[in-house]
Protein backbone atom coordinates (compact mmCIF):
# COMPACT_ATOMS: atom_id res chain seq x y z
CA UNK A 1 0.00 0.00 0.00
CA UNK A 2 2.83 2.15 0.94
CA UNK A 3 5.61 1.31 -0.74
CA UNK A 4 5.47 3.08 -3.75
CA UNK A 5 4.13 6.10 -2.31
CA UNK A 6 7.26 5.92 0.17
CA UNK A 7 9.77 5.27 -2.64
CA UNK A 8 8.42 8.26 -4.71
CA UNK A 9 8.74 10.38 -0.94
CA UNK A 10 12.26 9.42 -0.87
CA UNK A 11 13.68 9.96 -3.22
CA UNK A 12 12.14 13.76 -3.71
CA UNK A 13 13.50 14.43 -0.46
CA UNK A 14 16.72 13.68 -0.96
CA UNK A 15 16.97 16.14 -3.83
CA UNK A 16 14.33 18.67 -3.12
CA UNK A 17 11.97 19.97 -0.70
CA UNK A 18 8.47 18.42 0.01
CA UNK A 19 5.50 20.00 0.71
CA UNK A 20 2.70 18.69 2.85
CA UNK A 21 -0.12 19.96 5.36
CA UNK A 22 -2.11 19.35 8.56
CA UNK A 23 -5.29 17.71 8.84
CA UNK A 24 -7.38 17.77 11.78
CA UNK A 25 -10.31 16.59 9.33
CA UNK A 26 -12.47 13.59 10.77
CA UNK A 27 -13.76 13.18 7.02
CA UNK A 28 -12.27 11.31 4.43
CA UNK A 29 -13.07 12.83 1.87
CA UNK A 30 -11.74 16.24 2.46
CA UNK A 31 -8.11 13.98 3.29
CA UNK A 32 -8.67 12.99 -0.27
CA UNK A 33 -9.39 16.11 -1.82
CA UNK A 34 -6.30 17.48 -0.27
CA UNK A 35 -4.49 14.64 -1.64
CA UNK A 36 -5.53 15.27 -5.47
CA UNK A 37 -3.99 19.31 -4.80
CA UNK A 38 -0.71 17.24 -5.41
CA UNK A 39 0.58 17.41 -1.83
CA UNK A 40 3.55 15.30 -1.52
CA UNK A 41 2.18 13.91 2.24
CA UNK A 42 -0.38 14.68 4.52
CA UNK A 43 -0.02 14.83 8.56
CA UNK A 44 -3.08 12.96 9.91
CA UNK A 45 -3.47 14.49 13.41
CA UNK A 46 -3.76 13.16 16.67
CA UNK A 47 -2.43 14.96 19.07
CA UNK A 48 -4.36 18.16 18.52
CA UNK A 49 -7.20 16.41 16.48
CA UNK A 50 -10.70 15.22 16.89
CA UNK A 51 -9.60 11.67 15.11
CA UNK A 52 -9.96 8.44 16.80
CA UNK A 53 -7.78 5.20 15.72
CA UNK A 54 -11.45 3.58 13.62
CA UNK A 55 -12.00 6.99 11.47
CA UNK A 56 -8.18 7.11 10.98
CA UNK A 57 -8.01 4.01 9.20
CA UNK A 58 -10.33 5.64 6.51
CA UNK A 59 -8.33 8.58 6.75
CA UNK A 60 -5.14 6.55 5.72
CA UNK A 61 -6.92 5.15 3.11
CA UNK A 62 -8.38 8.79 1.38
CA UNK A 63 -4.67 10.10 1.24
CA UNK A 64 -3.56 6.53 0.08
CA UNK A 65 -6.38 6.98 -3.12
CA UNK A 66 -5.07 10.25 -4.14
CA UNK A 67 -1.32 8.96 -4.31
CA UNK A 68 -0.64 10.84 -1.34
CA UNK A 69 2.08 9.71 1.94
CA UNK A 70 -0.22 9.50 5.02
CA UNK A 71 2.07 10.31 8.40
CA UNK A 72 0.29 9.99 11.55
CA UNK A 73 1.32 12.87 14.49
CA UNK A 74 0.32 11.08 17.11
CA UNK A 75 -0.28 12.53 20.42
CA UNK A 76 2.60 11.37 22.85
CA UNK A 77 5.59 9.20 22.86
CA UNK A 78 3.18 5.92 23.95
CA UNK A 79 3.95 2.78 22.87
CA UNK A 80 0.74 0.95 22.17
CA UNK A 81 -0.53 3.86 20.23
CA UNK A 82 2.89 4.34 18.32
CA UNK A 83 2.12 0.22 17.16
CA UNK A 84 -1.55 1.41 16.58
CA UNK A 85 -1.00 3.60 14.07
CA UNK A 86 1.57 2.14 12.21
CA UNK A 87 -0.59 -1.06 12.01
CA UNK A 88 -3.87 0.65 10.54
CA UNK A 89 -1.37 1.29 7.84
CA UNK A 90 0.51 4.95 8.52
CA UNK A 91 3.44 5.38 6.51
CA UNK A 92 5.17 7.11 8.88
CA UNK A 93 4.85 8.66 12.43
CA UNK A 94 5.66 12.25 13.98
CA UNK A 95 6.38 12.52 17.86
CA UNK A 96 5.58 15.41 19.44
CA UNK A 97 7.84 16.83 22.34
CA UNK A 98 10.91 14.60 22.01
CA UNK A 99 13.60 16.26 24.54
CA UNK A 100 16.36 13.31 24.59
CA UNK A 101 18.48 10.55 23.19
CA UNK A 102 16.69 8.41 25.40
CA UNK A 103 12.99 9.56 24.18
CA UNK A 104 14.47 8.62 20.46
CA UNK A 105 15.87 5.29 21.52
CA UNK A 106 12.21 4.65 23.06
CA UNK A 107 10.50 5.89 19.69
CA UNK A 108 12.51 3.20 17.66
CA UNK A 109 12.00 0.22 19.67
CA UNK A 110 8.47 0.93 19.45
CA UNK A 111 8.06 1.45 16.05
CA UNK A 112 10.72 -1.37 14.37
CA UNK A 113 10.81 -4.55 15.06
CA UNK A 114 13.42 -7.49 15.81
CA UNK A 115 16.68 -6.40 15.56
CA UNK A 116 15.84 -2.29 15.73
CA UNK A 117 13.13 -2.33 17.66
CA UNK A 118 10.47 -4.37 19.56
CA UNK A 119 7.14 -3.56 18.09
CA UNK A 120 4.58 -6.11 18.80
CA UNK A 121 3.97 -8.19 15.70
CA UNK A 122 0.66 -8.93 14.43
CA UNK A 123 -0.05 -9.94 11.11
CA UNK A 124 -4.04 -10.02 11.12
CA UNK A 125 -3.93 -5.97 10.84
CA UNK A 126 -4.05 -3.72 7.96
CA UNK A 127 -0.63 -2.97 7.52
CA UNK A 128 -0.13 -6.43 6.59
CA UNK A 129 -3.21 -6.82 4.30
CA UNK A 130 -4.77 -8.56 6.90
CA UNK A 131 -2.87 -11.49 6.84
CA UNK A 132 -2.33 -12.37 2.94
CA UNK A 133 0.58 -10.15 2.78
CA UNK A 134 4.01 -12.78 3.36
CA UNK A 135 5.85 -12.38 6.60
CA UNK A 136 9.18 -11.53 5.65
CA UNK A 137 7.85 -9.11 3.38
CA UNK A 138 5.80 -7.03 6.31
CA UNK A 139 8.03 -7.06 8.16
CA UNK A 140 10.90 -5.32 5.51
CA UNK A 141 8.57 -3.20 4.21
CA UNK A 142 7.50 -1.79 7.59
CA UNK A 143 11.19 -0.95 8.05
CA UNK A 144 10.97 1.46 5.63
CA UNK A 145 8.36 3.68 7.49
CA UNK A 146 9.19 6.78 8.58
CA UNK A 147 9.88 8.30 12.19
CA UNK A 148 9.90 11.92 12.45
CA UNK A 149 10.56 13.52 15.81
CA UNK A 150 9.58 17.03 16.93
CA UNK A 151 12.15 19.43 18.68
CA UNK A 152 10.38 22.24 20.46
CA UNK A 153 11.82 22.67 23.48
CA UNK A 154 14.78 24.69 25.87
CA UNK A 155 15.47 20.80 26.83
CA UNK A 156 15.42 19.82 23.71
CA UNK A 157 17.99 22.41 22.59
CA UNK A 158 20.03 21.45 25.60
CA UNK A 159 20.43 17.54 24.00
CA UNK A 160 20.75 18.27 20.62
CA UNK A 161 24.18 16.95 20.19
CA UNK A 162 23.07 13.48 21.06
CA UNK A 163 19.14 13.62 20.22
CA UNK A 164 21.44 13.85 16.67
CA UNK A 165 23.54 11.74 17.31
CA UNK A 166 21.38 8.25 17.25
CA UNK A 167 20.74 7.00 14.36
CA UNK A 168 17.34 5.63 13.11
CA UNK A 169 15.27 9.16 12.59
CA UNK A 170 14.37 9.83 9.26
CA UNK A 171 13.40 13.44 9.78
CA UNK A 172 13.34 16.56 13.00
CA UNK A 173 10.88 18.76 12.62
CA UNK A 174 10.96 21.96 14.73
CA UNK A 175 8.03 22.63 16.29
CA UNK A 176 7.70 26.83 15.87
CA UNK A 177 4.74 27.18 18.24
CA UNK A 178 5.89 25.54 21.39
CA UNK A 179 9.26 26.46 20.99
CA UNK A 180 8.33 30.10 20.99
CA UNK A 181 6.90 29.39 24.20
CA UNK A 182 9.57 27.74 25.86
CA UNK A 183 11.77 30.72 24.48
CA UNK A 184 9.39 33.17 26.73
CA UNK A 185 7.79 34.62 23.62
CA UNK A 186 4.11 32.52 22.94
CA UNK A 187 3.09 32.28 20.15
CA UNK A 188 5.77 35.07 18.05
CA UNK A 189 7.28 33.25 15.63
CA UNK A 190 8.98 35.52 14.08
CA UNK A 191 10.74 36.68 17.09
CA UNK A 192 14.68 37.02 16.42
CA UNK A 193 14.86 35.03 19.58
CA UNK A 194 12.68 31.95 17.74
CA UNK A 195 14.09 32.10 14.21
CA UNK A 196 17.76 32.26 15.54
CA UNK A 197 16.92 29.35 17.15
CA UNK A 198 15.51 27.00 14.43
CA UNK A 199 18.83 28.84 12.07
CA UNK A 200 20.62 26.98 15.01
CA UNK A 201 18.89 23.51 14.86
CA UNK A 202 18.84 23.92 10.90
CA UNK A 203 22.66 24.40 11.12
CA UNK A 204 23.60 21.79 13.78
CA UNK A 205 21.28 19.16 11.85
CA UNK A 206 22.47 19.61 8.17
CA UNK A 207 26.47 19.74 9.71
CA UNK A 208 25.32 15.69 10.85
CA UNK A 209 23.26 15.15 7.17
CA UNK A 210 19.61 15.31 8.84
CA UNK A 211 16.30 16.18 7.45
CA UNK A 212 14.85 18.96 9.10
CA UNK A 213 11.05 20.01 8.82
CA UNK A 214 9.04 22.51 10.24
CA UNK A 215 5.34 24.33 10.37
CA UNK A 216 4.63 27.11 8.39
CA UNK A 217 1.74 29.05 8.11
CA UNK A 218 2.44 31.41 5.67
CA UNK A 219 3.66 31.82 2.51
CA UNK A 220 6.40 34.42 2.80
CA UNK A 221 7.68 31.79 5.38
CA UNK A 222 7.21 28.98 3.10
CA UNK A 223 9.93 30.56 0.66
CA UNK A 224 12.48 31.56 3.87
CA UNK A 225 12.72 28.37 5.32
CA UNK A 226 12.76 26.42 1.52
CA UNK A 227 15.91 28.95 0.67
CA UNK A 228 17.43 27.87 4.46
CA UNK A 229 17.42 24.80 4.02
CA UNK A 230 14.49 22.88 5.44
CA UNK A 231 13.08 20.32 3.27
CA UNK A 232 10.41 18.48 5.10
CA UNK A 233 7.37 21.60 5.00
CA UNK A 234 4.23 21.44 6.61
CA UNK A 235 2.14 24.40 5.12
CA UNK A 236 -0.48 25.27 7.70
CA UNK A 237 -3.82 23.47 8.90
CA UNK A 238 -6.51 22.30 6.60
CA UNK A 239 -9.23 23.97 8.85
CA UNK A 240 -7.49 27.04 9.11
CA UNK A 241 -6.79 27.08 4.98
CA UNK A 242 -10.48 26.33 4.89
CA UNK A 243 -11.46 29.47 6.90
CA UNK A 244 -8.65 32.14 5.28
CA UNK A 245 -10.42 31.10 1.68
CA UNK A 246 -13.85 31.46 3.55
CA UNK A 247 -13.02 34.70 4.22
CA UNK A 248 -11.09 36.10 0.98
CA UNK A 249 -14.82 35.14 -0.81
CA UNK A 250 -16.82 37.25 1.63
CA UNK A 251 -14.39 39.80 1.46
CA UNK A 252 -14.24 39.92 -2.33
CA UNK A 253 -18.64 39.59 -1.84
CA UNK A 254 -18.58 42.27 0.37
CA UNK A 255 -16.69 44.97 -2.48
CA UNK A 256 -19.28 44.60 -4.94
CA UNK A 257 -21.52 47.27 -5.32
Amino acid sequence: MNEKLLKIFKEKISKEPVLGMFMKSSDPAFIEAAGYSGLDYLILDMEHGPVNIQKMQNNIRAAQVSNTLPIIRVGSLDEHTIGQVLDIGAAGIQIPHVNNANSIKKIIEFSRFYPSGHRGICRFVRAAEYSSKNQSTYFKDSSENLIIVQLEGVEALNNLEEILDVSGIDIYFIGPYDLSQSLGVPGEISNPKVLDTIKYIVDKANNKGAVVGTFIDSLDSLHFWKNLGIKYLAYSVDVGIFVDSCKRLVNEFNKIK
